[in-house]
């Protein structure tokens, strides 16, 4: 064979190695900040510490969980940007912050996974509580009583005093629940499911709204799991 062959072949070898060396480099030395300036914020779940930051493999790829590009719809129909008025819309690092704030003492802000308990076992996000939607839905067996448990316990909402489920279900179908509830002391509420396709944590926040709970005091995850996966961010199985 010509010399021009094995020269050839030999530049080859060469660049593959130092290509590889390269590679190997940038998956082992390169950090994957949150933020600039910004590596991990720790959090508390279910008592004990965690810390959120970003899978440090270069060459990681998406969950094969939210590699599925195209879900029937209905049920699984894309979401509007803005869910109901007054209801903010939020991303990944105001997600954050909220994670901080709940992991206080006597923290006023509870992040929701909105998901069933299906989904949350395959990983959910370290800092946030599991009420399924079907906890507020009537339709799938949830009872005037058992919501206004949930919100009181939960959300540290008040029932109005001489009011109980009737009084509400009355407020409700007049248009005016807030005046059989006190929400002046509730929580922060922030809520999210598997995404923009995902209407679990939207279906959860139409019933919140329904039982006249203040708009303002509700946040939207609206990339929810998806994203938060996507972006390489840390998950913990329950």
């Amino acid at each position: 064979m010509s010399n021009n062959y094995h020269q050839a072949c030999t530049l080859a070898g060469i660049l593959a190695l130092s290509l590889g060396l390269v590679l190997s480099s940038v998956q082992a030395g390169d950090p994957v900040n949150i933020k600039e300036g910004l590596f991990s914020v720790t959090v508390k779940h279910h008592g004990r510490e965690v810390a959120i930051q970003r899978e440090q493999d270069n060459f990681a790829v998406v969950n094969p969980d939210f590699a599925k590009t195209s879900r029937p719809c209905p049920p699984f129909c894309i979401q509007p940007m803005q869910l109901a008025p007054g209801v903010e819309t939020i991303a990944e690092l105001e997600m954050l912050d909220y994670l901080v704030q709940a992991s206080q003492p006597a923290a006023r802000v509870l992040v929701i996974d909105s998901r069933t308990s299906n989904w949350v076992r395959k990983g959910t996000i370290p800092g946030s509580k599991n009420i399924p939607w079907i906890r507020l839905n009537p339709k799938k067996g949830a009872t005037t009583e058992s919501i206004i448990e949930l919100l009181q316990t939960e959300f540290a909402a008040k029932l109005a005093a001489g009011e109980d489920a009737f009084s509400v279900d009355e407020a409700i179908v007049a248009g005016d629940p807030s005046r059989v509830f006190d929400y002046s002391h509730a929580k922060t509420l922030v809520l999210f499911c598997n995404g923009m396709w995902c209407g679990q944590s939207p279906q959860n926040i139409k019933y919140l709204l329904k039982f006249g709970y203040p708009a303002e005091k509700i946040k939207w995850y609206r990339g929810g799991m998806q994203n938060w996966s996507n972006l390489g961010l840390t998950t913990i199985r329950d």
